[in-house]
């Protein structure tokens, strides 16, 4: 396999925001620095100690605009872009940011969904499965799909971490139980990503655009597109590192 790594994402607040990366520094056990450090819980939430699942947060799912958010995180401040919302800068953990920026956020939620009401961390990232991975993409499957729903896709609506170029479409639901090596870390490959609904929605504009999850499941039975994989050998990667099975 003659593969390389294409993109790096992480999402500081969970569900609001991506942000490109050129690097990272990837450590064994742990998600990837900084991705879903924050997450919006909204007032229906039950919240326990820790991780928790993602129906106690607000998300793509719920609140498709919510998918156009970009971001960027400078220390502990995040600023926020949205197409049709002016951008907002603020300290997550600061109790005194926190109205403002729910302020910020409320017209993007829908008036029938539960409103946001805090904001809640972690000892770790706020990802959908409670297993403290990475989710690793394949530009080849993206491409494969955009041809079965008659557009291209952005990957931006699968959220995922690391993005990799040169294999065969859904080559990588191949990899589970396996090892992949990238730059000088490695993973080891867990599990195929089921997908939801925030997939449907266009992350330029929020809108719900295009029937990823029926087309998924007409072409290929399943609703599962990506893989979850822990590091279990710590490194620095970067844009361009080979990818490569153990």
């Amino acid at each position: 396999m003659t593969a390389r790594l294409a993109l790096i994402c992480r999402h500081p607040i969970k569900a609001m925001g991506r942000e490109e990366l050129v690097a990272a520094t990837l450590v064994p056990g742990e998600c990837l620095h900084r991705d879903r450090h924050w997450a919006v819980a909204h007032e229906a939430a039950k919240l326990v100690e820790g991780w928790n699942p993602c129906m106690n947060f607000q998300r793509g799912a719920k609140a498709p605009e919510l998918m156009a958010i970009s971001s960027e995180l400078d220390g502990d401040r995040v600023t926020l872009h949205h197409p049709d919302r002016p951008d907002h800068s603020f300290r997550p953990d600061d109790p005194a940011d926190l109205e403002p920026f729910l302020d910020w956020l409320a017209p993007l939620i829908p008036a029938d969904r539960a409103r946001a009401v805090g904001i809640v961390s972690a000892d770790r990232a706020m990802t959908d499965s409670d297993l403290p991975a990475l989710s690793i993409l394949s530009q080849a499957s993206l491409g494969a799909l955009s041809e079965r729903v008659g557009k291209p896709l952005s990957p931006h609506r699968f959220r995922g971490n690391l993005w990799i170029e040169g294999t065969a479409p859904f080559a990588e639901f191949d990899w589970i139980g396996r090892t992949l090596r990238v730059g000088e870390a490695e993973l080891e490959v867990r599990e195929r990503i089921t997908r939801c609904r925030a997939t449907m929605a266009n992350p330029l504009t929020g809108e719900i655009d295009a029937d990823t999850l029926g087309t998924l499941s007409a072409a290929y039975g399943h609703r599962d597109f990506g893989i979850y994989a822990v590091v279990t050998k710590g490194g620095r990667i970067a844009l361009g590192d080979a990818v490569a099975l153990a």
